[in-house]
């Protein structure tokens, strides 16, 4: 019998072993997040529409989401060192091309390329994580510390890009990821044998056609919900083409899987109940998550912070995140039942966006949003491993991959939704809410008249001739009603959003079911990515 060789080094410790992944495994979300980390920063230095920006990160995301299936094929082919070193190799590639360039396309087409890169690299971290852990509490702790880290990117991208982007070019983000990969890379290539993580298997009948299609699905899907409310919706003949070829290609791909020998995605995995009500909650949480954008606009807009002082106060929501990872660990190694676990959570979201409806107002200490940050933090990090792993349970175990794989395009669709949302209120309703308010100024309403006076007062006190001070207590009364209509509209988006959660947490409440699923953590690892 030939001896097995260690993926690691006798020498190597297992704390440096930990890490040195955290170190790889860092820039690669750090990468995912990078678009709207500045988003402001990200259109001026590209000169293009913020909606360009926020798709930039959509193409990263849909090319992990569809590239998922395909890139286990090439993982149980290629040596685990030459597979890193392709993965990491591309993501410092592209990044230096985006570092370089100011075209538009070329920055959509690298980005896709970087998606594909980042799914390998982080597949391969992600491996290698789980295969250190033994027994069944270090594997349940394994899922909730990766799917911490995924919640904490977004404020930490923050933190980490703002002090950048204030003295250099947004561009320079790239080229700080590119020598973020070094350290852990090279650490990483020392400590490793050269020796395989899966049986060889040989690349053959790969489904190109099914990843053609699929990517293009959902590159067309995150172009509707990301550019929708800015050309009106099926106003507009790119969203509705876009639509149509959405449709034809979404029937052509099930049609595909359900004909196929060897199918990229197995379609038996929506005939478990268990598994369609995981996915349906796990596409209300990235809604729900994604409202913590409207929170980061109220701060920006309204209260005048910067990115950086931002990062500072999202600091609670990551202590948030990190509570209620010990929290949910402990309650899935204690065998609570799930469906406990899931009311816990949302109605920790509930009380976050109930009590945030009452807090926007043009002045507010920053103070005061502490509690409820952290307690959003909680409510998103005691669901998300929870709701991935109830719902990987349900399904039996060759249908794991599957599993993963649309769960992934079940967070990126909510992750999508949830942008589309947000630009909703931003565009459509703020504007109503404008309009209403100008409405009141030419009806003369004497609170706007009285305020107008205040303003030409003030100034004119301050030695302003009149006629100028008349246009600048114009212009600020104008910033006044749009800082108004923006309250407005994020008090409307939260009320939404706690009529949902409300409506979530009864129809769990209600549904007996769920319980007779046990979660099985030792089932399957995680999909490579998430938001």
């Amino acid at each position: 019998m030939s001896q097995v060789i260690p993926v690691f080094k006798p020498w190597v410790p297992d704390w440096l072993v930990k890490i040195t992944i955290f170190l790889v495994i860092l820039p690669c979300l750090l990468l995912f997040g990078l678009s709207t980390a500045n988003a402001g920063a990200a259109a001026g230095f590209y000169g293009i529409e913020p909606a360009d920006v926020q798709y930039s990160m959509i193409i990263f995301y849909a090319a992990v989401a569809s590239f998922f299936a395909l890139e286990r094929r090439f993982f149980v082919y290629i040596a685990s060192r030459e597979y890193f070193i392709v993965g990491v190799g591309l993501q410092i590639l592209t990044s230096y091309i985006c570092f370089h360039t100011h075209s538009l396309p070329v920055l959509f087409i690298f980005r896709f390329i970087q998606g594909m890169a980042n799914c390998m690299t982080t597949s391969i971290c992600i491996t290698l994580i789980f295969s250190r852990l033994q027994g069944e509490r270090a594997r349940e702790i394994g899922y909730s510390v990766f799917y911490g880290m995924l919640l904490c990117i977004t404020p930490v991208s923050i933190l980490l890009t703002a002090p950048v982007v204030d003295n250099y070019d947004y561009n320079f983000l790239y080229k700080g990821i590119m020598f973020c990969y070094i350290p852990g890379a090279i650490l990483l290539l020392c400590m490793m044998n050269a020796v395989r993580l899966n049986k060889k298997i040989p690349l053959y009948q790969i489904d190109w056609p099914s990843f053609v299609i699929y990517a293009a699905v959902l590159c067309l899907i995150g172009y509707v919900l990301a550019y929708g409310q800015q050309y009106y919706w099926l106003q507009d003949n790119r969203i509705w083409k876009s639509c149509i070829a959405i449709v034809l290609l979404l029937v052509i791909h099930v049609y595909r899987q359900l004909n196929l020998k060897r199918p990229s995605q197995n379609m038996a995995v929506f005939k478990y109940r268990n598994y369609v009500v995981g996915m349906c909650l796990i596409f209300v949480l990235y809604i729900v998550r994604g409202a913590l954008g409207v929170t980061n606009l109220y701060f920006a807009n309204v209260l005048g912070m910067d990115p950086y002082h931002i990062s500072y106060i999202m600091l609670a929501n990551i202590i948030g995140i990190i509570l209620s990872i010990l929290i949910s660990s402990r309650l899935l190694i204690l065998k609570r039942p799930v469906r406990l676990i899931w009311i816990y959570g949302f109605v920790l979201l509930l009380i976050y966006h109930a009590w945030m409806v009452f807090l926007f107002n043009t002045q507010a200490d920053a103070s005061t949003f502490i509690i409820p940050l952290i307690l959003q933090g909680m409510g998103a990090g005691m669901l998300m491993t929870p709701i991935i792993v109830f719902a990987i349970s349900s399904v039996p175990e060759h249908l794991g991959g599957t599993a993963s794989a649309v769960g992934v395009f079940f967070r990126f669709l909510g992750f999508c939704s949830s942008i589309a949302l947000v630009n909703f209120y931003q565009l459509y309703n703020k504007t109503n809410h404008v309009n209403r308010f100008q409405e009141q100024l030419t009806n003369l309403n004497p609170v706007a008249v009285d305020r107008l006076a205040t303003y030409k007062r003030m100034l004119m006190a301050k030695g302003v001739p009149a006629d100028q001070a008349t246009k600048i207590a114009t212009g600020l009364l104008s910033r006044s009603v749009d800082v108004q209509a923006q309250i407005r509209s994020a008090v409307d988006y939260y009320t939404l959003i706690s009529i949902l959660l409300v409506v979530v947490v009864l129809v769990i409440a209600l549904i007996p079911y769920i319980n007779r699923t046990i979660i099985n953590v030792r089932s399957k690892q995680p999909a490579p990515i998430s938001y």
